[in-house]
């Protein structure tokens, strides 16, 4: 079996992958990072992978990242295009040997994934705990918190989401005023560049520090692990690697009694499918991020997410059950793909002046 062709398509704010074989058996995935770049990026890698095995996962991991590496550390553009890649060569194999991408891993440790989402107010919390979830978080913010605790109680998770918009300090602050409302994790504190930054949040407070959708493989992480900084790891499966690199660095993760939650706030359908067969098989998974597939939930995503794909399992309880078909579950409607050209994603206006402040938006004083 041979590679003939690697195909692109750029589908509302997501880039969808799909590598072709000369027997007719094709895999999909999804990159990411910035996908408007990193699409030509796959369109530079397609002529190094045209004619290889699509078996080979781990060679072919290695020769795309090397083949970056002479332009300089791979970062969101590689990162994503190799991910996308890497996932719908998993999908082949998955299908060829006619068995979910799981097996491949070892099997099974659960038979549904817990999956959490975004609530900003009182109305969304109840919402999604009146609809089974257990678990989601919200901004930065001591004053709703104490709001959301006092609406849902402390048998739900709730997480603190900080964008990384604070300075140690400020993050200190917010987090030792957070600590009396037991929220289950506090997600990026500080940039995620600056690792001494990060271990001073962590001696300074009684919380789970959350990070690792901004970090692109496993040497961005051996130091925040192996000094214990971070209590949760939150991959980006769309950035890192795909799902070779999503497992690696999840097993060292779980080497160091670190639990695993996907970041999936702002992947599409098929990089969530990935993440579902990988989550099904590691025992140190948590939760993993969701856009509800309810278009009343809060954290509902575009309308399309459904009708681009084919496959996909809805949430239920809180829960999505994890599916028993060949690869990752999922394929492609390239006919529903045309109909939803690319979009820029907007992004929040940060001005100078809100950055690496030391008196927070969010520190209440309530």
């Amino acid at each position: 079996m041979e590679i003939t062709n690697i195909k692109v398509l750029l589908v509302g704010r997501w880039q969808f992958v799909k590598v072709e074989t000369d027997e007719g058996i094709y895999g999909v995935g999804e990159g990411g990072g910035w996908p408007y770049v990193s699409a030509s990026a796959i369109e530079v890698l397609k002529e190094k992978l045209i004619g290889e095995n699509p078996f080979d996962i781990e060679r072919l991991w290695y020769k795309m990242y090397r083949y970056f590496w002479g332009h300089g550390v791979v970062g969101a553009v590689g990162g994503g295009a190799i991910s996308g890649i890497d996932t719908a060569l998993w999908d082949i194999k998955g299908k060829v040997l006619k068995v979910p991408v799981y097996e491949l891993l070892g099997g099974k440790v659960r038979d549904k994934i817990r999956v959490y989402g975004h609530a900003r107010n009182v109305k969304a919390a109840q919402w999604l705990v009146e609809h089974g979830f257990t678990a989601f978080k919200c901004p930065a913010s001591v004053k709703i918190l104490k709001e959301l605790r006092d609406a849902v109680g402390y048998d739900i998770d709730i997480g603190l989401h900080a964008h990384g918009d604070f300075t140690p300090s400020a993050a200190i602050r917010i987090g030792r005023k957070a600590e009396r409302y037991e929220p289950a994790f506090f997600e990026e504190p500080v940039p995620p560049e600056n690792i001494e930054a990060m271990a001073k949040v962590a001696a300074h407070v009684n919380i789970p520090l959350a990070t690792g959708e901004r970090l692109f493989n496993k040497w961005c992480l051996t130091e925040l692990m192996s000094r214990q900084i971070i209590d949760i790891f939150q991959p980006e499966t769309t950035r890192i690697g795909g799902i070779t690199e999503l497992v690696k660095t999840s097993r060292m993760a779980e080497a160091h009694y670190i639990k695993v939650a996907p970041h999936d706030g702002s992947v599409g359908p098929i990089a969530e499918a990935a993440n579902i067969q990988v989550c099904a098989n590691l025992p140190n998974f948590i939760f993993l991020e969701h856009h509800g597939s309810d278009p009343a939930a809060p954290n509902a995503d575009v309308p399309y997410r459904s009708e681009v794909v084919k496959g996909m399992i809805p949430d239920k309880d809180g829960y999505i059950e994890i599916p028993t078909v060949p690869g990752i579950g999922i394929d492609i409607n390239e006919e529903e793909c045309e109909k939803h050209p690319f979009q820029f994603r907007p992004t929040r206006e940060i001005h100078l002046d809100d950055i690496f402040t030391s008196k927070p938006t969010y520190l209440d004083r309530s």
